[in-house]
């Protein structure tokens, strides 16, 4: 059996810091992730073993225990193969929230749900493997999630250098939305001043007071529970001295003509804050409008919205499909700059 250096993560940061040496390409695929109470070991390739090092990661020497190539899918249904009447019920995809991992079951497999649990969690390697019962609802848009195995929800999820942490039972994260992530870390703010009307936990909030340049963003979030995240995850991703964290209706904000730019990223019911980001926005600021429309009309839609609030003073600048919402629906994003011309009567 041949030797493999496998690097010591200690296993309280493993999800994390095991996904992010497998982006990295670092990990020698071939060979079997182990584990004792108080470390994970994971096997390195040889060129890459000195950078582990200098990252301050113990190695150590042992020997290589083959991994098991067939697909997960594959042994999770060998593992379950006793009970037939579920094998083909059961989901090819999850979705991996640090170490947690989210199924949505078919309702016909809640009564195993327990031992679905101890399957996925035993050949994903996950702490706590949790149930999508009814996706998101209410005004918090929060999640309806049952807990299979485990009892830890609390996670952290590194995406594009930003640490997003969050409760998976009580906060919704919309991992559909990278790519609009991502275009809000590459926006030039420099020196802007901007408002987050529907925070959340940071999502778009978190990119962007990092890497955009931007001098102030006010992050406004009116559920109690993605608050505390969002004040978490402000300190943890090192912008508290750029992101104003405010607990409130974002109706509620007080000031006229201030910001540079708005951030509206919510849906169906977005237009009813529109006023109120017309109020904030500067002559010339850009809003970045979030909201769902079916796909044969959505630009008509917009227009009309902006019509109703601006006269003809606003400028489309951009429309973007965030992501399928629903049969013939998606959720769009259009950037509107709003001119001085436009008329008064929405404020």
């Amino acid at each position: 059996m041949k030797k493999v250096v496998f690097a010591r993560i200690p296993s309280d940061e493993a999800g994390l810091v095991i996904r992010g040496l497998m982006d990295r390409g670092v990990i020698d695929l071939h060979a079997k992730i182990s584990k004792d109470d108080r470390f994970r070991y994971v096997p390195i390739l040889p060129e890459h073993v000195g950078a582990i090092e200098a990252e301050g990661y113990e190695t150590v020497e042992g020997e290589a225990h083959t991994l098991d190539r067939r697909s997960p899918q594959e042994r999770i249904r060998e593992a379950l193969s006793d009970h037939p009447d579920i094998v083909g019920l059961l989901p090819d995809h999850w979705e991996f929230v640090g170490d947690i991992v989210i199924v949505k079951l078919d309702p016909r497999c809640i009564p195993y749900g327990k031992l679905i649990g101890e399957i996925y969690a035993r050949v994903l390697g996950a702490k706590t493997v949790c149930a999508d019962v009814r996706g998101v609802s209410g005004e918090f848009r929060r999640p309806s999630m049952e807990i299979l195995y485990g009892s830890d929800t609390e996670s952290v999820r590194l995406e594009n250098g930003i640490r997003y942490g969050f409760d998976v039972t009580k906060v919704m994260y919309a991992s559909g939305n990278t790519d609009e992530r991502m275009r809000m870390r590459n926006l030039d703010c420099t020196g802007e001043t901007v408002v987050d009307m529907f925070a959340g936990i940071g999502y778009f909030t978190l990119p962007l007071a990092k890497f955009s340049g931007a001098r102030r963003v006010f992050a406004c979030e009116k559920n109690p529970e993605s608050y505390r995240f969002l004040v978490r995850n402000v300190r943890d991703n090192d912008v508290s001295d750029v992101v104003i964290p405010i607990l409130a209706d974002n109706r509620d904000l007080l000031g006229r003509g201030f910001a540079d730019r708005i951030l509206m990223g919510y849906v169906q019911t977005t237009a009813d804050f529109l006023p109120a980001a017309l109020r904030m926005i500067k002559p010339g600021g850009v809003i970045h409008y979030h909201d769902t429309f079916y796909v044969s009309e959505y630009r008509e839609r917009i227009d009309s919205i902006f019509r109703e609030h601006c006269g003809d003073g606003y400028e489309i600048l951009g429309i973007r499909e965030v992501k399928s919402f629903a049969p013939s629906v998606s959720h769009y994003v259009a950037d509107v700059r709003i001119t001085p011309s436009r008329r008064r009567c929405s404020q």
